[in-house]
């Protein structure tokens, strides 16, 4: 894996806006990439040095054609990816580190740009963090339980061995939560934040709760 320092990322990024899909530093998230404009990107991305590629969420806009964006996302390398015989890429972005948006840029490409700003994510690009007041056993317990409710399985040997850090960023980008949901989890100050918010969601869930319900 190649490593980046702060002054190698440029101001300027290709993002995808994809609602619901969530990137997060040292976090690996699968794509499917088929529309005409999301492939200029994808090849685009594949003729510079750095392959980065901008994941955010649409934040709809009344009245406006093309949904806005949300002020935060998170920026991720292209690591792995193949080609399908229609001509679809199925793809690995690992994440790198999170931005925000300065102002979005018009161009000739088909698909959104924008100037970016790196100030005060600095910490992505650091070592994996730690979470010092993490409960594992009343987490794993509640996640047993959310999901024994949603009929769902896992390997939980793997969740049981693996580190807070890839535990926790692994869940939230995984589980159904709407898209301000994934936003939250995103903006997460902190690891222990980001976990604090994801056990109040799936609190929430259990008590019969909607995600839209969370964020009001």
């Amino acid at each position: 894996m190649v490593h980046f320092n702060a002054s190698d990322l440029p101001d300027t990024i290709a993002v995808f806006p994809l609602p619901g899909a969530l990137l997060l530093p040292r976090s690996r998230l699968p794509l499917h990439i088929f529309e005409p404009r999301y492939l200029a990107m994808f090849e685009d991305a594949l003729k510079t040095p750095s392959r980065l590629i901008g994941m955010i969420q649409p934040n709809p806009v009344p009245g406006r054609d093309e949904a806005g964006l949300h002020a935060i996302g998170c920026v991720g390398r292209v690591t792995q990816f193949s080609e399908t015989e229609d001509n679809r890429y199925l793809v690995t972005l690992t994440g790198l580190s999170r931005f925000r948006v300065i102002r979005e840029v018009d161009g000739f490409q088909p698909y959104r740009r924008c100037v970016v700003s790196w100030e005060g994510f600095q910490s992505d690009l650091g070592p994996t963090n730690r979470d010092e007041a993490f409960d594992r056993v009343a987490f794993l317990t509640l996640l047993e339980r959310y999901f024994a409710t949603l009929d769902l399985a896992t390997d939980w040997d793997t969740l049981k061995d693996a580190e807070d850090e890839l535990l926790i960023n692994s869940l939230s980008m995984l589980l159904d939560f709407g898209a301000e949901d994934k936003q939250a989890l995103l903006e997460a100050p902190s690891l222990r934040t980001r976990r604090e918010t994801l056990v109040t969601l799936m609190e929430f869930a259990l008590r019969g709760g909607t995600g839209e319900d969370f964020m009001q």
